[in-house]
């Protein structure tokens, strides 16, 4: 009987659905202030939000009903599911992007951080950025909107800024003080915590030093884009093959590099170096695919086939041994490379 009463009241839903119309401000008419057009439009624009937001929730928690009931009875390779999705014309990824939406929402609300009320304050891509946050940043969260706040992408990163600066362990006790009284605001320390963690102990000590010196934005900018330089030239060394083969000191070259001040050209001739060796493994798969296939088509084709032949003695020889290219736009330059293969 409650079965029936539930199928029932969806059905009533479905025949008189919630209707979002709005009166907006003529855009040719003058006589309105450009602060009021744009308040106007502001407040249209955040109830579609909230709908939004509402929806996919609901489409979230229908779809993972329908994945789960497939578990359970399916034949256990999804099919089912996959036919439900195909039927409403829904991408995979787009499913489990609504999925991952209904469990963040039900976490939060089971959790007891985030009353159901208060979602209807955030704007979608607000409430996606929360859910992907730290616990303790979707409490902060969770609390301003409780409070009636109105909570967007902005605000959330805002939070999630000045939680990363109060309770990393990377940033000296007098740098934090400084973001907790907002003399040093806390969006200049975030993106140096983040870089700051992809690198080694002693390189991280050195940073802090330098904090600690002159605990400023302009150090903490200059910081970051040094730390961002090491971390591009460990990572890209790590994957250069010449440096491997010559068990060259990548740590002692790098403090050499920082101390001298070209480590940023240090930086980007090792990234350079790495792009270079993908490329010319790249460069080998695609010579090797050129003329697997041109071997194919030269057997496939012949005097009836005369412009593909023509096709064929055109690209052909970039699957010998020995190849030749001018560079666009010049007549003067020729580039001429060789591969030979070796065992």
């Amino acid at each position: 009987m409650q079965d029936t009463d539930t199928i029932n009241d969806l059905a009533a839903a479905l025949q008189q659905p919630t209707d979002i119309s709005f009166e907006l401000p003529d855009p040719e008419d003058e006589q309105i202030p450009e602060s009021d057009f744009l308040q106007q439009l502001e407040i249209a624009w955040q109830v579609c939000d909230r709908f939004d937001l509402q929806t996919e929730i609901w489409r979230g928690r229908i779809l993972r009903a329908v994945r789960d009931r497939e578990k359970k009875g399916g034949d256990g390779r999804g099919t089912g599911f996959l036919k439900w999705l195909k039927e409403r014309e829904i991408s995979k990824s787009q499913a489990y992007s609504w999925i991952q939406l209904a469990n963040s929402a039900d976490t939060l609300l089971e959790e007891g951080r985030l009353e159901p009320a208060a979602v209807n304050n955030f704007s979608k891509r607000a409430f996606v950025e929360t859910a992907k946050s730290a616990p303790e940043v979707q409490q902060m969260v969770s609390e301003a909107a409780q409070k009636g706040d109105r909570i967007t992408r902005r605000e959330v990163r805002q939070l999630t800024d000045e939680w990363m600066a109060m309770s990393s362990d990377l940033i000296p006790e007098p740098v934090k003080v400084k973001a907790a009284d907002n003399s040093l605001p806390p969006r200049y320390i975030a993106p140096l915590v983040k870089e700051m963690e992809k690198l080694p102990e002693q390189h991280q000590k050195f940073i802090q030093k330098e904090i600690i010196a002159n605990p400023d934005i302009d150090t903490i900018k200059q910081v970051t884009t040094e730390a961002r330089q090491l971390a591009k030239y460990l990572k890209s060394a790590a994957q250069v093959q010449a440096l491997a083969k010559e068990e060259v000191d990548i740590e002692t070259a790098l403090e050499e590099a920082h101390r001298v001040g070209c480590l940023s050209v240090a930086a980007d001739l090792v990234n350079q170096a790495s792009q270079m060796e993908q490329l010319i493994g790249k460069l080998y798969m695609t010579w090797k695919r050129i003329s697997s296939l041109a071997d194919r088509l030269y057997v496939d084709t012949g005097a009836s086939t005369p412009n593909l032949r023509s096709l064929l003695s055109c690209i052909e020889p970039l699957g010998t041994e020995v190849m030749e290219l001018q560079l666009s736009g010049t007549t003067e330059h020729t580039v001429r490379l060789q591969i030979q293969e070796t065992n």
